[in-house]
């Protein structure tokens, strides 16, 4: 693995602002932003845009997300949300009467109110694990999986602290048990190495606007290989066998491309938003994953250091995400404290307790200085 050099001339950050807010959402490189700009120009003249190209974008992006994660490309699916893939996801994975689904205290609301509403069709029952003494959470919630739980989803970091979830642990649970595994790797992937051949999850779904550093509304999903013949949410056109012979899309058929491509989202060709994406995870994958988290983890263990030091205890590296810092604030922490940096051009999130520090490689030792100092005038 090779620390990344900073990487700021990249990206359209002005000097004065220390974005340290990726967990909300990632800016778009500027070879992205323009590779966006190039493909909605298509739309100007739709008459120069060949047939070839509803299919060509998503041609060329799948076998760079399926990179990202360790996947085949054939088991790769353009989603436009989190909760679109959770739920196909959820359509796909039936359960019984009485068996659990199992969570995590605070998880991101998508992966909660999804498997809410497949309780209640279902007769399953939700169960969600908290963290009680010295326990991790990824101990927590390994030792929740039991032989009555019928399913488990959850992130590899979970979005409010940053807490890392040991996946493979997980999955090898889940075999055990014979629980089916869905992920939500929206606030890790493209950060954080994640394997989906040590894993072996069910499904894995991921938004492509926070650490992939693409456009909202844009994100794909994975389906393992047993679950690659199930039932898609949408009844689309293009996902048809022989989709891209147009002058036959009226020989209607039940058959559909190969492996995941049938859970792809109708309208899938986005002249704007698919090369605006494929830009952003080529760079990622240019810059190389290991290296990205090598790097992130190397800078967030000085700052980790300095908020310690401070009174904001961030807990030890080795139970977060690298990339993630969510630093315990006083009770005498302003209310307005997110507001109140914001104003100075300095932008981190609160959730819950937790002030979530989460720079990129575009961050400057300039940057770190000026928050650090902002903290000691309104924390002091």
């Amino acid at each position: 693995m090779t620390l990344i050099p900073n990487q700021r001339h990249l990206f359209d950050i002005p000097d004065d602002v220390a974005y340290l807010n990726v967990a909300t959402m990632g800016p778009l490189p500027l070879a992205a932003s323009e590779a966006g700009q190039r493909g909605v120009a298509r739309k100007l003249r739709p008459w120069t845009i060949p047939d070839t190209d509803f299919f060509e974008d998503t041609k060329k992006l799948r076998p760079l997300l399926a990179q990202l994660i360790g996947a085949d490309e054939t088991g790769i699916a353009f989603v436009p949300s989190v909760s679109y893939g959770l739920a196909t996801a959820a359509r796909n994975l039936p359960l019984a009467k009485g068996q659990k689904i199992l969570l995590l205290a605070d998880q991101f609301p998508s992966n909660v109110y999804t498997w809410r509403e497949q309780a209640r069709a279902t007769g399953a029952v939700i169960e969600t694990v908290s963290v009680t003494g010295n326990v991790s959470l990824s101990d927590a919630l390994i030792d929740a999986i039991t032989p009555d739980i019928g399913l488990v989803a959850c992130p590899h970091v979970r979005w409010t602290d940053g807490a890392r979830i040991d996946l493979a642990a997980v999955g090898a649970r889940c075999r055990e048990v014979g629980a089916a595994l869905v992920l939500d790797l929206t606030q890790s992937c493209g950060a954080m190495v994640c394997d989906v051949a040590a894993v072996r999850p069910d499904f894995v779904v991921a938004a492509g606007y926070k650490w992939l550093l693409g456009p909202y509304a844009t994100g794909f999903l994975y389906a393992a290989p047993h679950r690659r013949e199930g039932t898609p949410l949408e009844q689309n056109w293009i996902t048809r066998e022989g989709a891209s012979d147009f002058s036959r899309l009226i020989d209607y058929t039940d058959a559909y491309a190969p492996g995941a491509e049938r859970y792809d989202m109708g309208e899938r060709s986005n002249f704007a938003l698919l090369p605006a994406l494929h830009a952003s995870v080529q760079q990622i994958l240019d810059w190389g994953v290991a290296n990205i988290e090598a790097t992130l983890a190397h800078q967030n263990r000085t700052l980790a250091i300095a908020l310690e030091k401070r009174g904001l205890a961030t807990g030890p590296e080795s139970g977060r995400g690298a990339h993630y810092l969510g630093a315990l604030l006083p009770e005498t922490a302003p209310a307005d404290l997110t507001a109140r940096l914001k104003a100075e051009n300095i932008y981190v999130s609160k959730r819950g307790n937790r002030l979530r520090i989460t720079p990129h490689l575009f961050t400057t030792q300039t940057d770190i200085a000026r928050f650090l100092a902002a903290l000691d005038r309104h924390l002091g």
